[in-house]
């Protein structure tokens, strides 16, 4: 698949007014708030197709800058690596944070332990 093909099929999922995530569980999300008594069925179709998109925008952006063009893939990583890097996704890092090995975790944190050993 190419890249074109990739944003024709996005532009058109934009330009349609049907949402593929289930409304009901959008109003589910934002029923948690306390915040909100009632939901207008008009502002759940516009945070549905509002976060939809955004997904969509994120994928493609990661799509674009990851690794995975070669084998028409969207890892993990991709879209660690967006959070991180693109300033529009970086709120996103705490929920996105990059994958580290244990030992390695393991390993920094026995170098904090000695920094502040040494303090």
């Amino acid at each position: 698949m190419s890249e074109k093909t990739m944003e024709e099929k996005v532009e058109q999922a934009t330009n349609s007014k049907n949402v593929s995530l289930p409304m009901s569980r959008v109003r589910l999300i934002m029923k948690s708030s306390p915040d909100v008594s009632c939901i207008n069925q008009d502002a759940l179709f516009l945070t549905t197709k509002a976060t939809e998109l955004f997904v969509q925008h994120l994928a493609l952006s990661s799509y674009k800058n990851g690794s995975g063009k070669e084998t028409n893939t969207l890892s993990y990583s991709d879209l660690a690596n967006a959070a991180e890097e693109t300033e529009t996704f970086q709120f996103l890092t705490d929920i996105l944070p990059k994958k580290i090995l244990a030992r390695d975790y393991l390993k920094s944190l026995e170098e904090m332990k000695k920094d502040d050993d040494s303090l």
